[in-house]
């Protein structure tokens, strides 16, 4: 139980659209309705800002030193103090050795990551409040269709921020995403950018570590997608049920009530499992009698078109983008918009008007005789789906799929990637992808398991660049050239650390060293 309440620190939800006039603030305010167990120092500390790394810690800042999965912030205290922080909150009670003039919040066990989301929330004046909210949860899909519902929200008006696996974007900037949903403080920090701009929408992948570690407590969503649930982050979760009970908090509420309007997919058996939890649930699919269904669809490459049929409503589609995966994305999409009562037309112009997801079935045109495709793909169902849509659009093309597995990530899953990659491909190349601190021979011996079982054809070339030449070396006319792994990532993360590497900068070369130039039109 909280010692400092809303109650007893006069904190009240702010009115309307309220702006963030002021960096500052008391740190009974701050840590109003967090789960503080016990508070060492003067209580009415003006606090001029919050953060969760020791560098960025400024003079009478608050430090969270919290449980990390490689560090503990508790360990970083000294430096936080010497950047000036006024406050230490943590788990850990107050060591000796700090000094007098210091503030050290205990919380209860296991709430820090929610007393920072909570602190955060306070500090930046609860902008999530202001804002509605839409989040998009599940293994496959997430970028494609957070792009697809920001781009429906833009076209019936609306000013919006979208966070995800390819970058954060504000109404004040874009820039990097660190991780696929940032962690609470600088979730609040975008937020009360969108709000204070005038935004009133943001979209937001939510991953299930970011669920798992409680950066989205507090936070009430408008709406709740499911994509599809297939192997991934094991590592992290360690079971699957663990990895989908992480998903599933997205619907139960973050501790802010359920979404008021749950959209999934009813074609995945664990979408399934999600019918209700939303106060309004909207289902979507191509099997049975979903609410959200495509009629007469064709599948080749000059992008999609079919009618959805919704409870708003039939939709017509146009689309540039390709493949039954894309199919769902847009269903999913659709079933957003209908949940937020965007008019049906807005509906079909946002659809319409998103031409590209960066490094999600990305074709690299240089005027060659053969398809080559930049994708994300970076699990064995993802492979899957990438090559299935390969094989959908060119039945009669040759396929050669480059790809690695990322390094200290979950190592079972890499045999199952050889095996979905090595049965649908005519050639592979295995090569790297982030190996990290990992052995690249390792992770390929680990991923040539499920190639083998398969009798695939493959050929091993740890070097990812000369991968791509290799693949770009075999190409016939007519073929299909799949680079998966890496996609929108310009960087490859290695054991003495990070380089500048593009997928699709480095498929442009190859294809120009090689004599193909086409300069207009180019992706």
């Amino acid at each position: 139980m909280s010692v400092i309440t809303k109650h007893q620190s006069g904190l009240r939800k702010p009115k309307g659209r309220a702006r963030l006039k002021s960096s500052s603030m008391k740190l009974r305010d701050v840590f109003a309705g967090t789960e503080v167990a016990k508070l060492a120092g003067p209580i009415d500390a003006d606090i001029q800002s919050i953060a969760y790394d020791s560098r960025r810690v400024t003079a009478g800042g608050v430090f969270f030193a919290l449980h990390g999965e490689k560090l503990e912030g508790i360990k970083f205290v000294g430096d936080a103090i010497a950047h000036g922080a006024a406050v230490i909150a943590s788990e850990e009670p107050r060591p000796a050795g700090i000094p007098e003039n210091v503030t050290w919040v205990q919380f209860s066990p296991g709430s820090g990551r929610r007393g920072l989301a909570g602190a955060a929330a306070n500090f930046y004046r609860h902008p999530a409040d202001d804002l509605q909210l839409v989040g998009v949860t599940g293994t496959n899909g997430k970028t494609t269709t957070a792009f697809l519902v920001d781009s429906i929200l833009r076209a019936a008006g609306h000013t919006t921020g979208l966070i995800g696996t390819t970058g954060y974007r504000t109404p004040k900037e874009s820039r990097a995403a660190i991780n696929t949903t940032p962690e609470s403080l600088d979730l609040q920090q975008m937020f009360a950018e969108i709000r204070d701009a005038g935004g009133t929408y943001a979209v937001l992948e939510a991953s299930s570590h970011a669920l798992a570690m409680a950066r989205l407590t507090g936070c009430h969503f408008a709406a709740a997608i499911f994509t599809n649930l297939t192997r991934d982050h094991l590592d992290y979760h360690k079971t699957f049920d663990d990895y989908f009970a992480a998903k599933r908090l997205l619907f139960e509420g973050t501790g802010a009530g359920a979404p008021h309007v749950a959209v999934v997919n009813i074609d995945d058996s664990y979408g399934a499992q999600l019918k209700g939890l939303g106060e309004r649930t909207l289902t979507y699919g191509l099997k049975g009698s979903p609410d959200i269904t495509a009629k007469k669809y064709a599948l080749d490459f000059r992008g999609l078109e079919f009618t959805a049929q919704t409870p708003a409503g039939e939709v017509e589609v146009r689309s540039p983008f390709v493949g039954r995966i894309n199919i769902y994305n847009i269903l999913a999409a659709i079933g957003a918009g209908v949940g937020l009562e965007i008019p049906v037309e807005k509906i079909e112009q946002g659809v319409a008007n998103l031409e590209l997801v960066p490094g999600r079935f990305q074709p690299i045109d240089e005027g060659q005789p053969f398809l080559v495709v930049v994708d994300y793909a970076h699990t064995d169902d993802a492979l899957r789906n990438l090559i299935t849509t390969a094989r959908e659009l060119g039945p009669s093309a040759r396929i050669i799929t480059v790809f690695g597995a990322g390094g200290e990530r979950d190592r079972t899953k890499r045999p199952l990637m050889g095996e979905a990659a090595g049965s649908l491909s005519d050639l592979v190349v295995l090569t790297s992808d982030n190996p990290r601190s990992e052995d690249p021979l390792r992770i390929i011996n680990d991923v040539a398991v499920g190639l083998q079982k398969v009798n695939a054809k493959y050929r091993v070339e740890p070097d990812r660049e000369r991968a791509l030449a290799l693949a770009i070396d075999e190409a016939q006319p007519g073929d299909i050239v799949l680079f998966a792994g890496k996609g929108h990532e310009t960087y490859q993360v290695l054991r003495d650390g990070m380089i500048d590497f593009d997928d699709r900068e480095k498929a442009r070369a190859i294809l120009r060293r090689k004599g193909y130039s086409k300069s207009a039109g180019r992706n």
